[in-house]
Protein backbone atom coordinates (compact mmCIF):
# COMPACT_ATOMS: atom_id res chain seq x y z
CA UNK A 1 0.00 0.00 0.00
CA UNK A 2 1.40 3.48 -1.10
CA UNK A 3 0.42 6.64 0.50
CA UNK A 4 -0.23 9.73 -1.47
CA UNK A 5 0.62 13.42 0.07
CA UNK A 6 1.40 16.49 -1.34
CA UNK A 7 5.08 15.76 -2.26
CA UNK A 8 5.06 12.17 -3.03
CA UNK A 9 4.21 8.89 -1.43
CA UNK A 10 5.30 7.25 1.53
CA UNK A 11 5.56 3.10 0.88
CA UNK A 12 3.90 1.13 3.86
CA UNK A 13 5.85 -1.95 2.99
CA UNK A 14 7.29 -1.68 6.41
CA UNK A 15 5.62 0.26 10.21
CA UNK A 16 6.15 4.44 9.55
CA UNK A 17 6.42 6.87 12.46
CA UNK A 18 5.77 10.03 12.38
CA UNK A 19 8.06 11.88 15.41
CA UNK A 20 6.27 14.30 17.22
CA UNK A 21 7.37 18.17 16.83
CA UNK A 22 5.68 20.16 19.46
CA UNK A 23 5.65 24.32 18.80
CA UNK A 24 3.59 25.04 21.89
CA UNK A 25 4.28 26.06 25.44
CA UNK A 26 1.45 24.10 26.77
CA UNK A 27 1.34 20.51 25.17
CA UNK A 28 0.61 17.51 28.30
CA UNK A 29 4.53 16.31 28.07
CA UNK A 30 6.80 18.16 26.22
CA UNK A 31 5.17 22.01 25.76
CA UNK A 32 7.67 24.38 25.70
CA UNK A 33 10.74 22.47 24.94
CA UNK A 34 10.96 23.64 21.61
CA UNK A 35 11.08 27.47 21.61
CA UNK A 36 12.77 28.55 17.99
CA UNK A 37 13.51 26.92 15.00
CA UNK A 38 17.28 25.88 15.52
CA UNK A 39 15.39 24.48 18.95
CA UNK A 40 12.96 22.66 16.36
CA UNK A 41 15.36 21.77 13.47
CA UNK A 42 17.53 20.19 15.88
CA UNK A 43 14.83 17.85 17.01
CA UNK A 44 14.00 16.74 14.10
CA UNK A 45 17.44 16.03 13.43
CA UNK A 46 17.56 13.47 15.97
CA UNK A 47 14.12 11.90 15.23
CA UNK A 48 15.06 11.37 11.77
CA UNK A 49 18.08 10.00 12.79
CA UNK A 50 16.31 7.78 15.11
CA UNK A 51 14.47 6.55 12.18
CA UNK A 52 11.33 8.56 11.65
CA UNK A 53 9.71 8.47 8.43
CA UNK A 54 7.25 11.77 8.91
CA UNK A 55 7.69 14.77 11.31
CA UNK A 56 4.44 15.79 12.82
CA UNK A 57 4.47 19.48 13.38
CA UNK A 58 1.41 21.10 15.74
CA UNK A 59 1.21 24.40 17.31
CA UNK A 60 -1.72 24.39 19.15
CA UNK A 61 -2.39 21.79 22.83
CA UNK A 62 -4.70 19.82 23.02
CA UNK A 63 -3.93 18.35 26.03
CA UNK A 64 -6.45 16.78 28.45
CA UNK A 65 -6.67 19.67 31.20
CA UNK A 66 -7.19 23.33 30.53
CA UNK A 67 -6.45 23.48 26.55
CA UNK A 68 -7.09 26.44 25.62
CA UNK A 69 -7.63 27.00 21.91
CA UNK A 70 -5.18 29.96 19.89
CA UNK A 71 -5.92 31.61 17.09
CA UNK A 72 -5.02 31.03 13.50
CA UNK A 73 -2.40 33.96 12.91
CA UNK A 74 -0.17 32.20 16.64
CA UNK A 75 -0.78 29.39 14.76
CA UNK A 76 0.89 30.26 11.64
CA UNK A 77 3.46 32.46 13.86
CA UNK A 78 4.50 29.40 15.59
CA UNK A 79 4.67 26.62 12.51
CA UNK A 80 5.16 27.88 9.46
CA UNK A 81 8.64 29.23 9.84
CA UNK A 82 9.74 26.01 11.38
CA UNK A 83 8.08 24.00 8.56
CA UNK A 84 9.73 26.31 6.16
CA UNK A 85 13.15 25.37 7.45
CA UNK A 86 12.52 21.55 8.23
CA UNK A 87 11.54 21.24 4.21
CA UNK A 88 14.27 22.92 3.22
CA UNK A 89 16.89 21.10 5.61
CA UNK A 90 15.29 17.45 5.10
CA UNK A 91 14.12 17.85 1.90
CA UNK A 92 13.01 13.91 1.96
CA UNK A 93 11.39 14.08 5.11
CA UNK A 94 7.57 14.34 4.47
CA UNK A 95 6.42 17.17 6.81
CA UNK A 96 2.62 16.58 8.43
CA UNK A 97 1.16 20.06 10.31
CA UNK A 98 -1.24 18.83 12.97
CA UNK A 99 -3.90 21.23 13.03
CA UNK A 100 -8.25 21.51 12.76
CA UNK A 101 -7.70 25.23 10.85
CA UNK A 102 -7.95 25.36 7.07
CA UNK A 103 -6.05 28.47 7.08
CA UNK A 104 -3.18 27.00 9.08
CA UNK A 105 -3.72 23.60 6.67
CA UNK A 106 -3.17 26.24 3.22
CA UNK A 107 -0.38 27.98 4.48
CA UNK A 108 1.56 25.37 5.55
CA UNK A 109 1.13 23.17 2.76
CA UNK A 110 2.19 26.34 0.82
CA UNK A 111 5.45 26.27 2.78
CA UNK A 112 6.45 23.05 1.99
CA UNK A 113 4.18 20.39 4.65
CA UNK A 114 2.87 17.50 2.91
CA UNK A 115 0.10 15.78 5.16
CA UNK A 116 -2.50 17.69 6.96
CA UNK A 117 -2.99 15.48 10.55
CA UNK A 118 -6.94 16.82 11.35
CA UNK A 119 -7.68 15.67 15.49
CA UNK A 120 -10.90 17.09 13.96
CA UNK A 121 -11.52 14.58 10.64
CA UNK A 122 -12.56 17.94 9.43
CA UNK A 123 -15.47 18.58 11.98
CA UNK A 124 -14.13 21.72 13.47
CA UNK A 125 -13.54 23.66 9.91
CA UNK A 126 -15.45 22.93 6.41
CA UNK A 127 -12.99 24.96 4.15
CA UNK A 128 -10.30 21.84 5.37
CA UNK A 129 -11.62 19.71 3.06
CA UNK A 130 -10.99 21.61 -0.51
CA UNK A 131 -7.90 22.66 1.04
CA UNK A 132 -6.57 19.51 1.39
CA UNK A 133 -7.93 18.23 -1.96
CA UNK A 134 -6.57 21.72 -3.71
CA UNK A 135 -2.86 20.82 -2.25
CA UNK A 136 -3.37 16.51 -2.95
CA UNK A 137 -1.82 16.54 0.61
CA UNK A 138 -2.13 13.47 2.74
CA UNK A 139 -4.78 13.45 5.15
CA UNK A 140 -4.85 11.81 8.63
CA UNK A 141 -8.61 11.87 9.59
CA UNK A 142 -8.77 11.17 13.37
CA UNK A 143 -11.70 10.66 15.58
CA UNK A 144 -12.79 12.86 18.22
CA UNK A 145 -15.77 14.21 19.77
CA UNK A 146 -16.09 18.11 20.88
CA UNK A 147 -13.41 21.38 20.56
CA UNK A 148 -10.05 21.80 21.00
CA UNK A 149 -10.50 23.00 24.54
CA UNK A 150 -12.16 19.08 25.49
CA UNK A 151 -11.86 16.70 22.88
CA UNK A 152 -9.04 15.18 24.89
CA UNK A 153 -11.21 15.17 27.95
CA UNK A 154 -13.87 12.74 29.03
CA UNK A 155 -16.83 15.11 28.64
CA UNK A 156 -17.76 12.92 25.70
CA UNK A 157 -16.06 9.61 26.44
CA UNK A 158 -19.88 7.93 26.67
CA UNK A 159 -20.57 5.22 24.15
CA UNK A 160 -22.47 1.76 24.32
CA UNK A 161 -21.07 -1.72 23.94
CA UNK A 162 -19.40 -1.32 20.69
CA UNK A 163 -17.02 1.66 21.04
CA UNK A 164 -15.28 0.75 17.74
CA UNK A 165 -18.51 0.30 15.81
CA UNK A 166 -19.29 3.91 16.87
CA UNK A 167 -15.86 5.32 16.11
CA UNK A 168 -16.35 3.97 12.47
CA UNK A 169 -19.50 4.89 12.10
CA UNK A 170 -18.64 9.09 13.35
CA UNK A 171 -15.39 8.47 11.11
CA UNK A 172 -17.53 7.33 8.30
CA UNK A 173 -19.12 10.61 7.00
CA UNK A 174 -15.83 12.80 7.91
CA UNK A 175 -14.19 10.40 4.94
CA UNK A 176 -16.97 10.60 2.70
CA UNK A 177 -16.74 14.29 3.25
CA UNK A 178 -13.46 14.13 2.31
CA UNK A 179 -13.56 12.31 -1.03
CA UNK A 180 -16.78 14.52 -2.14
CA UNK A 181 -14.04 17.53 -1.96
CA UNK A 182 -11.45 15.73 -3.90
CA UNK A 183 -9.30 13.79 -1.83
CA UNK A 184 -8.40 10.79 -3.59
CA UNK A 185 -8.90 7.41 -1.22
CA UNK A 186 -4.93 6.89 -2.12
CA UNK A 187 -4.57 10.03 0.19
CA UNK A 188 -6.99 9.45 3.13
CA UNK A 189 -5.56 7.69 6.40
CA UNK A 190 -7.57 7.11 9.73
CA UNK A 191 -6.89 7.31 13.10
CA UNK A 192 -9.32 6.10 15.63
CA UNK A 193 -8.28 8.73 18.01
CA UNK A 194 -7.02 6.96 21.09
CA UNK A 195 -7.26 8.61 24.33
CA UNK A 196 -9.41 11.69 22.76
CA UNK A 197 -13.05 11.25 24.48
CA UNK A 198 -12.67 8.18 25.42
CA UNK A 199 -11.79 6.52 28.62
CA UNK A 200 -8.56 4.13 29.12
CA UNK A 201 -11.09 1.16 29.07
CA UNK A 202 -12.69 2.97 25.68
CA UNK A 203 -8.93 3.22 24.31
CA UNK A 204 -8.18 -0.40 25.09
CA UNK A 205 -11.28 -1.72 23.53
CA UNK A 206 -10.65 0.75 20.61
CA UNK A 207 -7.04 -0.96 20.37
CA UNK A 208 -7.87 -4.21 20.73
CA UNK A 209 -10.54 -3.99 17.62
CA UNK A 210 -8.22 -2.08 15.30
CA UNK A 211 -8.32 -4.69 12.90
CA UNK A 212 -12.22 -3.50 12.29
CA UNK A 213 -10.19 -0.24 11.24
CA UNK A 214 -7.62 -1.84 9.07
CA UNK A 215 -11.15 -3.90 7.13
CA UNK A 216 -11.99 -0.41 6.01
CA UNK A 217 -8.80 -0.36 3.40
CA UNK A 218 -7.44 2.59 4.73
CA UNK A 219 -4.49 3.01 6.46
CA UNK A 220 -4.47 2.67 10.17
CA UNK A 221 -2.45 5.75 12.27
CA UNK A 222 -1.97 5.16 15.92
CA UNK A 223 -0.83 7.98 18.94
CA UNK A 224 -0.45 6.02 21.98
CA UNK A 225 2.27 7.97 22.37
CA UNK A 226 2.99 8.70 26.97
CA UNK A 227 -1.11 8.79 26.86
CA UNK A 228 -2.82 8.54 30.36
CA UNK A 229 -4.31 5.07 29.93
CA UNK A 230 -0.66 3.82 30.05
CA UNK A 231 -0.19 5.44 33.20
CA UNK A 232 -3.08 3.65 34.38
CA UNK A 233 -2.25 0.41 33.58
CA UNK A 234 1.45 1.32 34.39
CA UNK A 235 1.59 3.45 37.19
CA UNK A 236 3.81 5.61 35.59
CA UNK A 237 2.53 9.13 36.37
CA UNK A 238 5.09 11.16 34.45
CA UNK A 239 4.01 11.07 30.67
CA UNK A 240 7.46 11.23 29.60
CA UNK A 241 8.40 8.04 31.48
CA UNK A 242 5.68 6.17 29.72
CA UNK A 243 8.15 5.18 26.60
CA UNK A 244 7.51 1.52 27.75
CA UNK A 245 4.69 1.03 27.62
CA UNK A 246 4.10 3.43 24.83
CA UNK A 247 6.45 0.62 23.13
CA UNK A 248 4.26 -2.29 24.11
CA UNK A 249 0.89 0.02 22.31
CA UNK A 250 2.29 0.40 19.66
CA UNK A 251 3.70 -3.40 18.62
CA UNK A 252 -0.01 -4.46 19.74
CA UNK A 253 -1.14 -1.81 17.30
CA UNK A 254 0.76 -3.27 14.60
CA UNK A 255 -0.14 -6.87 15.03
CA UNK A 256 -3.89 -5.51 14.82
CA UNK A 257 -3.25 -3.94 11.40
CA UNK A 258 -2.22 -0.38 12.30
CA UNK A 259 1.06 0.43 10.05
CA UNK A 260 1.39 4.70 11.07
CA UNK A 261 2.87 5.84 14.49
CA UNK A 262 2.59 8.93 16.10
CA UNK A 263 5.17 9.24 18.90
CA UNK A 264 7.45 11.19 21.22
CA UNK A 265 10.01 8.98 21.65
CA UNK A 266 11.69 7.81 18.12
CA UNK A 267 13.92 5.10 18.78
CA UNK A 268 12.39 2.78 20.96
CA UNK A 269 9.45 2.73 19.03
CA UNK A 270 11.35 2.42 15.51
CA UNK A 271 13.51 -0.69 17.21
CA UNK A 272 10.66 -2.72 18.96
CA UNK A 273 8.28 -2.39 15.56
CA UNK A 274 11.30 -3.54 13.45
CA UNK A 275 11.51 -6.17 15.55
CA UNK A 276 7.96 -6.91 15.31
CA UNK A 277 7.60 -6.81 11.38
CA UNK A 278 10.41 -8.87 11.21
CA UNK A 279 9.25 -11.92 13.13
CA UNK A 280 5.90 -11.48 11.56
CA UNK A 281 7.41 -11.54 7.82
CA UNK A 282 9.30 -14.49 8.69
CA UNK A 283 6.09 -16.30 9.86
CA UNK A 284 4.64 -15.19 6.39
CA UNK A 285 7.44 -16.72 4.48
CA UNK A 286 7.62 -20.09 6.94
CA UNK A 287 3.23 -20.57 5.80
CA UNK A 288 3.58 -19.40 2.19
CA UNK A 289 6.78 -21.82 2.11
Amino acid sequence: MLWHHATGTLSLDRPRILGIVNMTPDSFSDGGRLLTVDDACRHVERLVADGADVVDVGGESTRPQHAEPVSADDERRRVLPVIEAVAARFPDVPVSIDTVKALVARDALAAGASIVNDVSAFRLDGGMPAVCAAARAGVVLMHSRGGVADMATFAHASYGDDVAGEVIAELAPRVEQAMRAGVTRERIAIDPGIGFSKRGEQSLEILSALERFAALGFPVLVGPSRKRFIGDITGVAAPSERVAGTVGACVAALDRGAMLFRVHDVRPARDALDVAWAIRQAAATAVSA
